[in-house]
């Protein structure tokens, strides 16, 4: 990894128009609409009434898969997803044109064998009203990239859950096309879609995006501790911890403390931990 090239690295302003059918698209790649009786599923999935779940600010405005640039000299194979976080500024609208400006925020090295963290910010704004609607934040683990130096600042560490039993647990079963819709929300890595691809990377088969189990890790917070009201969510963080494929179904437990959910996420049927150390905000 070249760090000057990383600190130092300006990415386009990217401006990014969607329509109500880009918000519909995006609750059907979360599995939602599973029982179309199920009204708080249909606000996510048909234009009346139409709710935005907070997670979408994920997917407006992505950059691409820009550590690929190779004037930064990552090793970006083994480069990882380690965690997401985002703060809502005001709720995102189920349709519109938003401006994203990106930024490097830093680098924390952790030694020639255990690879970097990286930490990168995104800043979504209104592009009629010039308001900020939100800020996300993003860690990426280079395994590969240990031992290149630290600069700029890190992102503060992520609290376990706590030792006891959850105060509200919810059974999400996904869809077996859920990836396939997923990825027409803008991550086309086919690692998602390609069986023989995904066997060369050690996968069994197609495994489900890390930000679409966040998406319904958002959807269950709502569901669970919210009241079913999206625009109450305030800000959400996680860790990716491990891989669920389509068709199994993820477990969303919760430990609600004031306005404040701890939470984590495991496969039911395999019992792997998925999403861990997550905290939100929830406003009453």
């Amino acid at each position: 990894m070249n760090l000057e090239a990383i600190m130092n690295f300006r990415f386009p302003v990217l401006e990014h128009t969607y329509t109500q059918a880009d918000t519909m698209l995006y609750g059907l790649g979360l599995s939602l609409g599973q029982d179309p009786s199920d009204a708080e599923q249909l606000s996510y999935v048909y234009e009346d009434r139409l709710q935005v779940l907070p997670s979408m600010c994920n997917v407006l405005a992505h950059p691409g898969f820009w550590l690929r640039e190779p004037a930064l000299a990552v090793d970006w194979v083994n480069a990882l997803h380690g965690e997401q976080r985002f703060v809502i500024h005001r709720p995102l609208p189920s349709q519109g044109t938003i401006r994203g400006v990106m930024r490097v925020l830093g680098v924390e090295d952790k030694g020639p064998d255990r690879g970097a963290l990286l930490f990168y910010e995104k800043v979504l704004t209104d592009q009629a009203t010039s308001e900020k609607l939100c800020t996300v934040q993003t860690t990426g683990f280079l395994r590969g990239d240990g031992g290149c130096g630290s600069a700029g600042v890190k992102l503060s560490a992520l609290e376990a859950a706590p030792n006891r039993a959850p105060d509200a647990t919810l059974n999400w079963p996904t869809a077996r096309q859920a990836a396939l819709i997923y990825r027409l929300c803008g991550d086309r890595n086919p690692i998602h879609a390609d069986p023989v691809i995904a066997a060369k990377a050690g996968f069994e088969g197609p495994i489900l995006h890390g930000l679409c189990t966040m998406g319904m890790a958002c959807f269950g917070l709502v569901k669970l501790f919210g009241c079913g009201r999206s625009d109450l969510l305030r800000s959400m963080s996680v860790r990716f911890a491990g891989a669920i494929y389509p068709g199994e179904t993820l477990r969303i437990a919760g430990w609600h403390t004031g306005g404040v959910v701890q939470f984590c996420a495991h496969v039911v049927e395999r019992g792997d931990i998925v999403l861990d150390r997550g905290v939100a905000t929830i406003g009453g």
